[in-house]
C-alpha cells in the first residue's frame, strides 16, 4: 500500500506513538495515508480508538515480527 507520510514510532511506550500520530495527521491533507510502525503492543487499541473519535480511517494493519504496521487515510 502506497503512503504519503511514513512515521516510525518503534520503540517509544505509550502515549507517545499516539501523539506522534496525531501531530503527524494534522500536517496531512484530506484523504492522503499515513503509514506508522509501532512496537507497542497496545497501540492497536489506541489507534482503533482514536480514528473513530476522529473520523480517519485505519485501511490496513499488519504484524511483521516485532513491528505492527499501520495505514491511515486521514478524513475529510
Amino acid at each position: 500500500m502506497t503512503s504519503n507520510k511514513f512515521l516510525d514510532a518503534k520503540g517509544l511506550a505509550c502515549p507517545m506513538p499516539i501523539v506522534r500520530t496525531k501531530k503527524a495527521m494534522n500536517e496531512m491533507e484530506a484523504n492522503q495515508v499515513l503509514e506508522i510502525h509501532v512496537t507497542d503492543k497496545g497501540f492497536k487499541n489506541d489507534l482503533t480508538a482514536w480514528t473513530k473519535s476522529t473520523g480517519n480511517e485505519l485501511v490496513k494493519a499488519e504484524e511483521e515480527g516485532d513491528v505492527l504496521k499501520f495505514w491511515i487515510k486521514k478524513g475529510e
